[in-house]
């Protein structure tokens, strides 16, 4: 008899989105009060090339916690901090911030041992990259802000907000699971998710010189079209990844999912955060399920999904991803 293949991660993402009744509705409500700039973006492409930051963008090392945290500055008004996941850098933000320059402080780092970020040995667990980035916004003078996060960017974000839960005024959440939380368990055991275990010094070795190939698989694999993931991307960002120490401590960030899973449970056993929250993501990956486990760790939260997209929001749809959090964020309830 034939071995049935392993079902896919967006095939076992949507089974267990519908055993959770998680399914979200497509709502991309109030685009009609999305800010003008956004509105002028191409509405329908992806965007060739990574997009770029507004020229006026400044950067800073900030010496905090053991690392030195490369991080973008620009803008007034309220503050918004960016925070990327793995496969990409703060770099995957500059379409975001152009559409928010105007009336927002913008504040974008590249977490601890990636990007242009310092590449310690240890303190990979989110609640420690939490202390990283309040210790960012400490330097900059900066007391409350919006939080906006995608993959591991979500997992710093929940230990930041709900760390400092008086500092975070609202949170977007974009296409990740939070260890520890919801269907996790069912999660971890999907073969598709191998790589939270990947690691260690051999590992290393055997990707050494192979990093694009590597992380081909995570952009091909999580797009929905993986041609939107353009060769200009690919080349950007495998090069970052490439650098001395920066796929050790790539895995670093997966490796710990462990001792990120013991603290999330001890952060909800406090109670669940009351900030607004925007949880979506691509109908191809995690969106019909995030709402469903943003809702375990927050009360006050709306979700939505993207169609027509994967797990890379802004290469798939930058447009629809754009819009639909600046709605959000010049929302104020």
């Amino acid at each position: 008899m034939t071995k049935p293949p392993n079902p896919s991660r967006r095939d076992f993402l949507s089974t267990t989105a519908i055993g959770l009744g998680a399914v979200a509705e497509f709502a991309l409500t109030g685009a009609a009060r999305a800010q003008t700039r956004s509105k002028q973006m191409n509405e329908n492409a992806h965007v060739d090339g990574i997009y770029p930051f507004p020229a006026v963008m400044q950067t800073r090392t900030i010496e905090i916690n053991g690392a030195s945290i490369h991080v973008r500055v620009v803008g007034h008004g309220p503050a918004v901090v960016m925070l990327h996941g793995y496969g990409t850098t703060g770099d995957m933000w500059g379409h975001l911030a152009s559409a928010l320059i105007e009336d927002h402080t913008i504040i974008v780092p590249d977490l601890r041992g990636l990007g242009l970020s310092s590449r310690p040995d240890g303190g990979y667990d989110k609640k420690n990259q939490a202390a990283d980035v309040v210790g960012v916004l400490d330097a900059l003078g900066v007391r409350t802000f919006e939080l906006v996060t995608h993959d591991i960017g979500i997992m710093v974000g929940y230990a930041v907000a709900a760390t400092y839960p008086e500092r975070v005024s609202r949170w977007v959440a974009i296409d990740a699971p939070l260890p520890g939380i919801g269907p996790w368990d069912q999660i971890k055991q999907d073969p598709a998710m191998w790589h939270f275990g990947f690691g260690g010094r051999d590992m290393e070795r055997l990707v050494a010189g192979r990093e694009r190939i590597y992380l081909d698989r995570f952009w091909n694999d999580l797009s929905r079209d993986p041609k939107r993931f353009d060769e200009a991307k690919r080349e950007h960002y495998a090069a970052l990844y490439a650098q001395p120490g920066a796929m050790r401590a790539g895995f670093a960030q997966f490796l710990a999912f462990g001792q990120d899973a013991t603290d999330n449970k001890a952060f909800l056993a406090k109670g669940k955060l009351k900030m607004p929250v925007l949880a979506f993501g691509g109908e191809a990956t995690f969106g019909p399920m995030i709402g469903a486990v943003i809702r375990c760790v927050a009360d006050n939260v709306e979700d939505a999904v993207i169609p027509d997209c994967g797990h890379w929001i802004t290469e798939e749809q930058p447009a629809a991803t754009t819009r639909l959090v600046v709605d959000f964020l010049h929302r104020r309830s």
